[in-house]
């Protein structure tokens, strides 16, 4: 975010200097209170639908994953998932407390990456393969963010099929048996375990395919033209599906994550031109997904209030609007974590404090689906597995 702010406030800066052999005209007050305008509602908007949406996901992770009729079993690596009609793109990454301890290593080793790469390359080949690069995931995300409103468009006799891209590894009796698993069949004798691990496993329906094509014409429209709005439905598609889909297991994970990007941005924003000559126009959504698991708190509580999720959104309005002034004001990029982080961390800490309910929030977690499952699976083994097992310690 500092990085777009500080490009936004350069264009109106040098606004009325030559280029390209002409002239651009004045900023105004109304042009810039716009721009800056546009942008605030840009960074909210995937906060408060990313923050709704992953309430559906977290609810069907656990509704969904060993409930119903009909199980599709699911092979990753040496355990076993059950699912049902659901794809395992589509299940939320949680993010623990080892994450996020090296998520800002990890960030600043890839920022230098790139701008020792634009230094040593031509920026236009890097912009290249930048271009292909959020071509083909902006019209994934895309089509993932707009399917579960196109579904409302499609007449009730739509013929929709179902598909599946499967991808394995192995061949032969484990693939058979893989095979009968799937198809709810017992495994039957002279198979060994684990079978065959599943490297994808993605479900999709004709209706997918469409917000595929719609989400196409997106991108070709952006490769060829990087027309601003072709830009910002990538980056508000990119920021749904990442509040969406990643997932902070507790709110301590979420202030040592905060915490470690706080100190990351100062260094590289005041410490160094890297961030501006690397990031520019370039925003992040892991900051906002700390917002979301506050909205999931909120609904844990069972008070049927959003307390924690309103407070923290406005203080992220809050930390953003002192961002924006700042950087106004002193006419110099500012790390806008420098803001965020104190107001979207300090704002519900002390409304907890105020409530009584400091405790109840530091000790609220969320289980990784993933490791639910696997735990879940190793007590209730099939009788399938534990013969399979017996037979092949015989066999040794």
């Amino acid at each position: 975010m500092d990085s777009a702010l500080s490009d936004q406030h350069n264009g109106s800066a040098e606004a009325g200097t030559p280029a390209n052999g002409t002239t651009r005209p004045p900023s105004t007050p109304e042009g810039i209170a716009l721009a800056y305008g546009s942008l605030l509602l840009m960074a909210l908007l995937p906060i408060f639908f990313g923050a709704l949406r992953s309430v559906r996901c977290a609810r069907g992770k656990d509704s969904e994953s060993w409930e119903g009729h009909g199980p599709l079993w699911h092979h990753q690596a040496s355990n076993r998932t059950l699912q049902r009609g659901k794809s395992s793109s589509e299940m939320p990454e949680t993010i623990t407390s080892r994450d996020a301890a090296r998520f800002p290593i990890i960030a600043s080793c890839t920022l230098l990456g790139l701008y020792l790469f634009f230094k040593i390359f031509s920026q236009e080949y890097i912009n290249l393969l930048l271009s292909m690069y959020f071509f083909v995931l902006g019209i994934l995300a895309l089509s993932h963010t707009i399917s579960p409103f196109m579904n409302k468009f499609f007449p009730a006799n739509f013929p929709n099929r179902q598909y599946q891209l499967l991808f394995t590894q192995g061949s032969g009796e484990n693939k058979e048996g893989a095979d009968r698993l799937r198809g709810g069949q017992p495994l039957g004798s002279g198979l060994t375990w684990p079978l065959c691990p599943e490297i994808i496993n993605y479900e999709f329906d004709t209706k997918d395919l469409a917000c595929l094509g719609l989400s196409s014409v997106v991108g070709v429209w952006y490769l060829l033209r990087k027309h601003w709005i072709a830009n910002n439905l990538f980056g508000l598609a990119f920021s749904l599906n990442g509040v969406e889909l990643l997932h902070l297991n507790n709110v301590s994970t979420g202030c040592i994550l905060l915490g470690g990007l706080f100190i990351y941005d100062i260094f590289w924003v005041f410490g160094t031109n890297v961030m501006v000559t690397v990031a520019k126009s370039f925003e992040a959504p892991i900051k906002w997904i700390f917002i979301a698991l506050l909205l999931r708190f909120d609904i844990s509580l069972k008070k049927n209030t959003h307390t924690y999720f309103y407070t923290s959104f406005a203080a992220y309005i809050f930390g953003l609007g002192l961002t924006i002034f700042i950087m106004h004001i002193f006419k110099h990029a500012q790390p806008a974590l420098l803001y965020l982080v104190p107001a979207c961390i300090g704002f519900p800490v002390l409304v907890a404090l105020a409530k009584g309910e400091v405790a109840e929030m530091f000790s609220y977690e969320e289980s990784n689906p993933k490791d639910t499952a696997a735990a879940t699976e190793s007590k209730e083994e099939s009788p399938e597995a534990s013969a399979s097992k017996r037979l092949e310690k015989k066999e040794k």
